[in-house]
C-alpha cells in the first residue's frame, strides 16, 4: 500500500488540473509509507493516504482548515 513515485506524479497532476493552479508537490512522510503530504508553493496543505480493498485503490485527500487561516476572507 505504500505510495511509488508514479502515484505521487499522477496524484499531482489531477490536482493541479482540477483545482486550476501549479505549484503542488509532494513529500513522503518519514513513518507512514501509505500517505504523503501535500505542499502548495512550499507550504503544507494536507495529506493524501492511499487505500487497497478488493483490488481497487483509492485516495483520501485530507485538508484542514484552520478557523486563524480565514481570518480576512469574504463570505461569497
Amino acid at each position: 500500500m505504500s505510495f511509488t513515485a508514479q502515484d505521487m506524479v499522477q496524484l499531482k497532476t489531477y490536482i493541479e488540473r482540477k483545482f486550476k493552479c501549479s505549484g503542488i508537490s509532494m513529500k513522503r512522510r518519514e513513518k507512514a509509507d501509505d500517505s504523503v503530504e501535500v505542499m502548495l508553493d512550499g507550504e503544507f496543505i494536507g495529506v493524501i493516504y492511499k487505500d487497497t480493498d478488493e483490488g481497487e485503490t483509492s485516495y483520501d485527500f485530507n485538508m484542514a482548515i484552520l478557523d486563524i487561516d480565514l481570518t480576512g476572507t469574504s463570505a461569497l
